[in-house]
């Protein structure tokens, strides 16, 4: 008898923490629209007062933020929340913050207003280095405004090519620094090479011969077998908004590449000059390599 009371007392317990807990719970809404009145897809920060990023249920998560279609819809504690709210550099940054209470739901309705259009003016935006899954490439582009993202495939000992799409891109990521492969008809074979050998080059011929148009982008300036694959001449590109650079900070080092003088380049935003640098060295030996910008998300 004293046991079945303590299991009775046990399970109301529970249902008071749990029911304690809805109570404590409220939705927040979010409704982004373009100056049309449209939805549109953007990406997401949002933060409890202890600065923990908040996750939206179905929808692509990656540290501190979402993406989402243009609306969003989050069950959060009660409490004070703060957002921030983009869609790539060709957009104004909204920020504010909001209360939540589970009096009503909360619903944020913002317009995010264009404030460039770089298309019109004949550019156009690209992640040249993407290992998000598949599945969610879409999404994430439209929330980017982006007009290219080749998604990584295959890379190193790695390969999840599928036949049925259109995912070309690769990556040689090894001692000398890492090469990104566009535009591949299939992929070359790299899961048999170690630290050092072969060569990269090596990679680099059988991807021309096997595809002649072939778009191989230098990942990094900083790597310590650019020299060489700037002198070879086959090279289309190179990443000088590079995985590094993050939205909120800069990483201090530069990987397994040259180092720089961090006396003469100190932190935080050395490494980006130290990028920059090396780029502007390449321009004046005449080299005229177009620059590129890869996540690595």
């Amino acid at each position: 008898m004293a046991w079945e009371r303590m299991r009775q007392f046990y399970v109301l317990g529970l249902l008071y923490v749990v029911v304690s807990l809805d109570a404590h719970a409220a939705w927040l809404s979010f409704d982004i629209q373009n100056e049309d009145g449209q939805s549109l897809p953007c990406r997401i920060h949002l933060f409890d007062p202890d600065g923990k990023p908040q996750r939206a249920a179905g929808l692509p998560f990656w540290r501190d933020h979402f993406v989402c279609p243009g609306a969003a819809k989050l069950e959060l504690p009660v409490d004070r929340y703060r957002y921030q709210i983009e869609r790539g550099p060709e957009y104004e940054r909204l920020k504010g913050e909001v209360a939540v209470n589970d009096e009503s739901p909360k619903l944020v309705r913002l317009t995010l207003k264009r404030i460039v259009n770089l298309c019109g003016e004949g550019w156009y935006s690209a992640d040249l280095h993407i290992h998000r899954p598949l599945s969610q490439i879409d999404l994430l582009m439209q929330a980017e405004d982006l007009d290219f993202a080749p998604v990584i495939t295959w890379w190193n000992r790695r390969n999840h090519w599928d036949q049925n799409t259109h995912s070309q891109a690769g990556e040689d990521e090894r001692e000398g620094g890492a090469l990104l492969f566009h535009r591949m008809q299939a992929p070359i074979d790299i899961t048999k090479s170690t630290r050092e050998t072969p060569s990269p080059m090596v990679y680099v011929e059988q991807a021309r011969k096997q595809t002649p148009g072939v778009w191989i982008d230098i990942e990094k300036p900083f790597w310590w077998d650019v020299p060489v694959w700037l002198a070879s001449g086959k090279m289309q590109s190179i990443g000088v908004a590079n995985n590094h650079m993050w939205r909120s900070e800069m990483l201090t080092n530069e990987a397994w590449g040259r180092e720089r003088d961090i006396q003469r380049l100190p932190s935080p935003l050395g490494n980006g000059y130290w990028t920059q640098e090396i780029y502007y060295h390449i321009l004046n030996t005449g080299i005229r390599i177009p620059p590129s910008a890869g996540s690595a998300s």
